[in-house]
Formats: C-alpha cells, sequence, structure tokens
C-alpha cells in the first residue's frame, strides 16, 4: 500500500509480503529515502537523487499505473544499490537531518548509508 502526503512532502510505501516485507519513506522535505527491511531488521538511507528517484507527483502518477506497480514490485528490479558497511545507530544529529518520520521508522535500528 501507498499512502502519499502532499502537504507533509511525503510518501510512505508498505509491502507486505512475508519474510519479503518492508516500509519505506520518500521524505522530500528532508531530502532522503529510508527502507527498513524486517527480515534484516535494519534501515538502509540514501539520499534523494533527481536522476533516480521519481518526484512526489510523479510517484502519485504511477501509483495508479497497474503495469508500473508490477514493474516496481517486481523481483529483478532494485531501486537502489547499497554496500554493505559499518552500521550505526542514528543519534541526534542524524535524526535532525534525516527528520522525524525516518527517526520513526528506523530508531533503535542499525543504520546503513
Amino acid at each position: 500500500t501507498m499512502t502519499i502526503s502532499n502537504e507533509k512532502n511525503l510518501a510512505d510505501v508498505h509491502v507486505r509480503s512475508g519474510v519479503y516485507s518492508s516500509d519505506t519513506i520518500f521524505d522530500y522535505s528532508h531530502g532522503y529515502v529510508a527502507t527498513r527491511l524486517f527480515s534484516r531488521n535494519a534501515c538502509f538511507i540514501l539520499k534523494i537523487s533527481e536522476a533516480s528517484i521519481p518526484e512526489l507527483q510523479e510517484i502519485g502518477r504511477l501509483a495508479f499505473e497497474k503495469k508500473t506497480m508490477k514493474k516496481v514490485y517486481s523481483p529483478q528490479n532494485v531501486w537502489v544499490q547499497f554496500q554493505s558497511g559499518n552500521s550505526l545507530f542514528g543519534n541526534m544529529k542524524d535524526w535532525f537531518l534525516y527528520g522525524k518520520p525516518i527517526e520513526q521508522l528506523c530508531k533503535g535500528l542499525p543504520l546503513y548509508k
């Protein structure tokens, strides 16, 4: 499911798929995307890049296109690449940078940037 808040400049995506379940927040106000993978008990955070992450209005439009949604959640497609490395638990400075919605999603979990 996807919830878009134009007032808060946020998109919240919940994928319920057993062991592959995740929650993702696109926080355009702070410029970050955070994904919490429940199977790994960790959060992955990346800076929003205009070249690779669609604008909030575009996400809303794409959400209503069935073909696109199948493509987005396809196991063959990955929106971001990450390299596993040292994780850290967020401190006050990190939460100020990432914003409250991402803090609520990821607080207490290892963060991978």
